[in-house]
């Protein structure tokens, strides 16, 4: 093989390989050898992995100022990214995208498991919102955006800067139009039979959550004439889908305003302004208060932000999704449904449903987990990273 003109990095000889070999993208700073020749690389720098023997193992980015120093890219064989070689991973995504949706309104790159790591890409329509949240697509962004747009032929094209990832690869914040001009009102966007409003320029993540879309579907098919209640709401997520469902009434609880008027237009624009409220504040105090007034629901969901976006945050955040559910079980009516959702990596599946169920327990409530559902399919797993797998949503019937 002829050696390659890109620089090298190279795992101690502690660190074994084969997790390298079998599909793992991340590397360590504490795995490989940092002397400062390895230091001084510009972060998003592409260069050849080698083993402690100095055989190749990847093509990775490095960024020496992440505990992530590598992230695997490619066959040790391949040339570094340019705007061919983001084409051909965009397409890959987009087939699968387009026999799984019929409408372009979907996560189309979901970071490592679409082989394009620490990158978010999510359509709408013609315009594409882009969080690249590692060094190395930061510094590649004009060859991305360049294929992006001759795959998918989108005229308009967002950078957000708003991932916590950035700012753990040393990024800034600043958002930017890569392409076109940036849109002057939400973007309606239709599922589940609901409307929702999307700010691609300043409302949160991209604008919308597409994880949630089969488990809000879910949610729809049981909300048929129920008064539902929908905690840490955004734009109305669930209560949307429940009043497509043919829910009652659906109210939806969040901290934002903006986010509230949002869910409040995608009502107006379904015709169901009359079946629908919004309440602002702290979810944890007005659960409390409705809990006081001893309401009830047939359907309440909560879908908080990750409580846990870290291994350091994890006890803490086990203890505020066992405080969700003490508190909004008893808001749910004999033989109702609660919904209890987490997005924290940091969670898995085994611990989120304990500290529900103990939560649960303490309400006096006894419960029957009826379907647990994840990210959709535009949300792909990669089996060998745990993390991409972080979406867990449990339904009991109480």
């Amino acid at each position: 093989m002829t050696p390659s003109p890109l620089p090298v990095i190279r795992l101690l000889p502690k660190t074994k390989p084969q997790a390298i070999r079998r599909g793992y993208p991340w590397v360590y700073a504490n795995e490989v050898v940092t002397d400062r020749r390895t230091r001084a690389m510009t972060p998003g720098t592409i260069a050849v992995l080698e083993d402690a023997e100095r055989s190749p193992l990847a093509l990775v980015a490095v960024n020496p100022n992440s505990k992530i120093i590598g992230r695997v890219l490619d066959g040790p064989e391949a040339t570094a990214p340019d705007q061919d070689w983001f084409a051909k991973r965009l397409h890959k995504a987009l087939s699968l995208r387009e026999r799984l949706f019929d409408a372009p309104f979907y996560r189309l790159i979901h970071a490592e498991a679409d082989g394009l790591p620490g990158v978010i890409i999510d359509r709408f329509g013609d315009t594409a919102v882009v969080q690249p949240n590692s060094a190395w697509a930061d510094v590649l962004l004009p060859e991305l955006s360049a294929a992006l747009a001759e795959v998918t032929g989108v005229t308009t094209i967002l950078k957000n800067a708003g991932g916590r990832g950035r700012s753990l690869e040393g990024l800034d914040d600043v958002d930017a139009v890569l392409l076109g001009d940036a849109p002057n009102a939400p973007v309606s966007v239709h599922m589940n039979g609901a409307t929702y409003m999307a700010d691609l320029m300043g409302g949160q993540k991209t604008g919308i959550f597409f994880d949630q879309r089969p488990n809000q579907a879910f949610a729809a098919g049981l909300a048929q004439n129920a008064r539902v209640l929908d905690v840490f709401s955004h734009v109305g997520g669930f209560g949307l889908a429940a009043l497509a469902g043919g829910a009652v009434s659906a109210q939806c609880v969040d901290g934002s305003e903006p986010a509230l008027a949002l869910a409040a237009q995608g009502a107006e624009h379904m015709g169901a302004t009359e079946r629908f409220s919004i309440t602002k504040g702290d979810a944890f105090a007005v659960l409390t208060t409705l809990g006081e007034e001893q309401a009830e629901f047939d359907l309440v969901v909560c879908d908080p932000p990750a409580f846990a976006p870290s291994n350091k945050a994890r006890e803490a955040g086990l203890r505020a999704y066992e405080r969700v559910a003490r508190l909004s079980a008893p808001l749910v009516a004999e033989d109702g449904y609660l919904v209890l959702c987490s997005c924290s990596h940091a969670v898995d599946l085994t611990a989120f449903t304990g500290a529900c169920l103990r939560g649960i327990g303490r309400a006096g409530r006894r419960a029957q987990l009826i379907h647990t559902g994840q990210a959709g399919p535009d949300h792909p797993l990669l089996p060998q990273l745990a993390e991409s797998g972080y979406l867990k949503a449990l339904f009991f019937r109480l």
